[in-house]
């Protein structure tokens, strides 16, 4: 408890001096306003600006440049001019975007997905608070983005909302018209001002225009919004959106299975939404990058499950969220006796249904709270002598649950509080972690604090085990010239990875940084930044040194070509005391290298142009006596613009490391030595992705995947000494009776699918997919042979189709209201000309 109390005076304390400061930007800009006027005719969206509604609405125009110069505003004939409007449904939107039509940049992509495209964006923010915006894009082509933005997490376009949109080419440039319903927004009827802000894009030039003017050099872009007027008699609907889905799955072309399931939204309060997936299906989530992992932590992927990515920016506060956890593989293994084996092993455990609940109040305050449930999962096993199978719990029936509280202030801070927990069924592990964290600004947005204090829980067969964490960080955030000072510490029991991720604890860590950036353009360059760093480690317990690095890298874009490039070293001086590779942190064993230096260099050209090329390349030498170590790697990306509608693009990529010195993954296997191995590793990957869009709601996408590496271990091993250096032994690996470490390790995956957008909402996806993985201790064997070894596995065909529909239960409800009055109206029409009849 002391601990978090100190964390929390300090906070106090900060928080005192940054409100003292002088006028925050939000009080001292001159924001422009724009009037909104009620309609009672609709505007049809079909990008013809010929409804009455826009005849006498007020207008917004005269653009200001903020990318890559600031402050230039529009020549006449590239302005734009915006309109509103709203109803008791929504809010319309007409811009027209005037431009030279064959210059207007309109590749057709999938949604949210940005390509080569102007585009013309909308920002809502309802609260009109600086922090909690909602963005609207729509691209030249007529494909839609969305996303939910606020300076802690930046933009999130995992989120996805139903709205309307249609554009037009005209002879003087491209018009939107869209219709945001409220039920893609959140909102109090009380607040009668929105924060608003306009985005225009000019793709050919990468130049982008805000409405309200815009400063980057400091602060948030909420700050920079103006205000939106007018809105008023206005109430939030009743936001209950449900998603019905069918799927079929056929698991190499055998029987195939059948789902049915809903994902469900619905607004608690007006503020307050609940997200939830009843019946989960996951069957079109894309195969995971493997790659042969020889480190000493575990190897990751990110989640490509549609609900854990979408509107969790509440729950990423304070990093004790990795939603690969829920639903991963088992949290146990079983331990087998020499007459048995495993004749199920299950690889990942069945999500049986997850919810979130999240919003903002008005005042500011964010409330999250998350629950997943996982079934009970067993392993057979068999014994061979009996051939009589048992079975064994892996992972009993979990839940996992999030609850977040975060506090905003002064348009651009916050204060966070979360938890997370883990409760397994039975005699199994709990898990708790807590997190205070706090990002802090002064009020002319110049200088920033962010601090965490984090605490882990975990119920073993021992007791319960409680670790301790830290992070400080205070920089300048303004100008051309920052820097930073940052500090990172964990105790040796402090293990978030029941629910989170984190590889490493027992550290105390101290950083420095300094940048410099050119926020206009100069006669060659429209960017420009150098960064230098700093770092200084140390084991917390015992408290030793373990190395230290610095290095500098280089980032630019030309203004002529718009080719970006870039470059970074980084050197590591010195020894350094590696407390990982050796799999012994519990003895605390090491070992040490010294002398390391990475860099690499590339380049991207204009990916405007027809055909685009991604180059880079890079080395590692090491310095340190007696060692020849070093690694070279180079990759290029050709792609390819047919046309607006067709893409493709290759990836290769080369790495070769001689000399390398790790951890023997499968020789350890005499008592009371760890055994490392000089390796030298080839590692080759090809890609190829490919994509036609029809139009903004029929795509076709190609993307193809394989990854070969070998790795061949000298012949004589080495043995781990106490002082951390290295042994060479005189024997070989063979003649110590210990296995072979040499691995060929090569996967191959393919993912073709289509998507239909047959309504708002409405999705039918099509997705083929299959999957090689092989491995063994060939390491001698070339690339091509390798690929036909890899072809001669069985190969796993999976073809997946799924029907998703959109129901907005309110709109179907004024639907059957509207109905329902027409129905009163003849009614009433009918009994007065039957009265009139009667007197006649």
């Amino acid at each position: 408890m002391n601990f978090y109390l100190v964390f929390i005076i300090f906070l106090l304390s900060c928080f005192s001096v940054f409100s003292q400061d002088s006028d925050s930007i939000s009080e001292v800009l001159d924001k422009k306003q724009l009037q909104i006027e009620r309609t009672t005719i609709a505007p049809k969206i079909d990008g013809v600006l010929n409804d009455v509604v826009w005849q006498n609405a007020d207008i917004a125009t005269n653009f200001t440049q903020f990318r890559p110069d600031i402050g230039v505003t529009t020549t006449n004939d590239k302005r734009t001019i915006v309109r509103m409007a709203y109803d008791d449904s929504g809010i319309y939107v007409a811009a027209y975007m005037y431009d030279d039509p064959k210059l207007i940049s309109k590749q057709f992509t999938s949604r949210d997905n940005f390509g080569q495209a102007d585009f013309f964006l909308v920002v809502l923010n309802p609260n009109n608070d600086a922090q909690n915006d909602t963005e609207f894009f729509v691209f030249a082509s007529g494909t839609q983005a969305d996303a939910i933005a606020n300076p802690s997490i930046g933009e999130d376009f995992g989120w996805n909302a139903v709205w309307d949109s249609a554009i037009k080419i005209n002879d003087d440039g491209w018009v939107v018209e869209m219709k945001i319903p409220y039920r893609a927004l959140r909102f109090s009827p009380d607040v009668k001002t929105w924060g608003l802000q306009f985005h225009r894009r000019f793709q050919r030039e990468r130049s982008q225009f805000t409405w309200n003017p815009l400063d980057p050099t400091k602060g948030n872009m909420g700050l920079y919004h103006g205000e939106l007027n007018g809105i008023k008699d206005i109430e939030p609907p009743l936001r209950l959106n449900l998603y019905p889905f069918a799927s079929t799955v056929f698991d190499n072309m055998e029987k195939p299975d059948f789902n049915l399931g809903m994902d469900v939204k619905y607004g608690i309060t007006e503020n307050m939404t609940l997200d939830a997936t009843l019946i989960p299906d996951f069957s079109q989530a894309g195969f995971d990058n493997l790659s042969l992992n020889l480190g000493p932590f575990e190897q990751t992927f990110n989640d490509q499950r549609q609900f854990f990515t979408e509107g969790v920016d509440l729950f990423n506060k304070g990093n004790l969220f990795f939603s690969r956890r829920v639903g991963n593989a088992p949290s146990r293994s079983v331990d087998l006796t020499d007459d048995e084996e495993l004749i199920d092993d299950p690889e990942e455990v069945k999500v049986l249904n997850a919810l979130k609940i999240s919003g903002r109040t008005k005042g500011g305050l964010g409330i999250g709270f998350f629950n997943a449930i996982t079934e009970k999962t067993d392993a057979k096993i068999l014994n061979t002598n009996t051939r009589e199978t048992r079975s064994e719990t892996v992972e009993p029936f979990t839940n996992y649950n999030i609850l977040v509280l975060d506090q905003q202030f002064n348009g651009n801070s916050s204060v966070a509080l979360v938890n997370t927990n883990v409760l397994r069924e039975g005699h199994f592990r709990d898990a708790n972690a807590t997190a205070l964290v706090a990002n802090i600004f002064n009020k002319r947005n110049t200088y920033n604090i962010k601090a965490e204090a984090k605490m882990s829980n975990r119920n073993l067969d021992t007791g319960i085990e409680t670790g301790l964490s830290s992070f400080f960080l205070i920089r300048k955030s303004h100008g051309q010239l920052r820097y930073s000072f940052d500090h990172s510490f964990a105790n040796e029991n402090y293990d978030i990875n029941d629910l989170g991720l984190n590889f490493r604890n027992n550290f105390n860590n101290i950083g420095v940084d300094a940048s410099y950036q050119i926020f206009e353009p100069t006669e060659k360059l429209n960017n420009f930044s150098i960064n230098t760093w700093y770092n200084y480690n140390r084991l917390y317990k015992p408290s030793t040194f373990t190395g230290q690095n610095a290095g500098v890298s280089v980032y630019g874009k030309t203004k002529k070509e718009l080719c970006d490039f870039g470059g970074n070293i980084n050197y590591e001086m010195g020894k350094q005391y590696d407390f990982f590779e050796p799999r012994d942190f519990e003895n605390k064993r090491y070992f040490i290298y010294e002398d390391r230096m990475n860099g690499n260099v590339w380049i991207s050209t204009n990916y405007n142009k027809t055909l685009a090329l991604d180059t880079n390349i890079g080395g590692v030498l090491m310095f340190e006596k007696g060692r020849n170590n070093s690694q070279l790697w180079f990759g290029f990306s050709p792609r390819i613009q047919f046309n607006d509608k067709f893409l493709v693009s290759y990836n290769f990529n080369y790495e070769k490391r001689f000399g390398d010195r790790g951890y023997a993954n499968d020789s350890n296997t005499i008592d009371d030595e760890i055994i490392f191995g000089e390796r030298d590793q080839k590692i080759i990957t090809n890609s190829i992705s490919a994509g036609y869009n029809f139009n903004p709601f029929n795509s076709l996408n190609l993307t193809f995947r394989n990854y070969w590496t070998t790795v061949k271990y000298d012949e004589n091993p080495y043995f781990l000494q106490d002082n951390g250096r290295l042994t060479k032994s005189d024997n070989t690996f063979e003649q110590l009776g210990l296995d072979s470490s040499d691995v060929n390790f090569s996967t191959w995956n393919v993912d073709l699918s289509y998507s239909w957008q047959f309504a708002p909402g409405s999705f039918l996806t099509a997705l083929y997919r299959n999957q090689l993985v092989n491995s063994n201790a060939l390491a001698n064997e070339n690339y091509f042979d390798s690929v036909e070894t890899l072809l001669d596995q069985d190969m796993q065909h999976i073809l997946s189709i799924r029907l998703q529909y959109f129901i907005d239960y309110d709109g179907i409800r004024n639907i059957f209201k509207k109905k329902n009055n027409n129905l009163d109206k003849l009614s009433t029409l009918s009994q007065n000309l039957n009265t009139e009849s009667y007197f006649l």
